[in-house]
């Protein structure tokens, strides 16, 4: 992973640069997690995975596998903020309009509701994290 920081419009970003897979690259900027597309790269591929001495070699036939975590819709932060409460938990059921997180944007508290019911797959934020207009807050599936 890379790290950089920048300074733009007189606003500090922290950028981390992680995995790349393909055209696609992982990026965090000031704790938010973004999945974001090369144009004009070549394809990175993968580095391949050794396999550990202690890995299972095969998959036990009756093992159910789990829904990948992050799986789901990804509902994104309506404007840039600071979240200051996460009201929710990986893997609990919510109703659509339940109140997720509280994002703090121009010194209002704006509660992020459940856009439908469903499991939360994955929380994206921390409190106290900054993000950006269309940063990820939770995924439901």
């Amino acid at each position: 992973m890379t790290q950089y920081k920048f300074k733009i419009n007189g606003k500090d970003y922290a950028v981390t640069i992680g995995q790349a897979s393909g055209k696609m690259l992982s990026v965090n900027v000031n704790g938010a997690d973004y999945e974001v597309e090369l144009e004009n790269a070549a394809p990175v591929m993968p580095a391949p995975q050794k396999a550990s001495q202690n890995a299972p070699v095969q998959a036990s036939a009756e093992a159910k596998p789990a829904a990948p975590a992050g799986a789901g819709e990804k509902l994104n932060s309506p404007l840039p903020g600071v979240i200051i409460e996460v009201c929710v938990k990986e893997g609990q059921q919510v109703k659509a309009g339940q109140k997720v997180a509280v994002l703090e944007a121009m010194k209002m508290e704006n509660e992020i509701p459940a856009g439908k019911d469903g499991t939360i797959t994955a929380i994206h934020v921390h409190k106290g994290d900054s993000v950006l207009e269309g940063a990820p807050i939770v995924s439901i599936a």
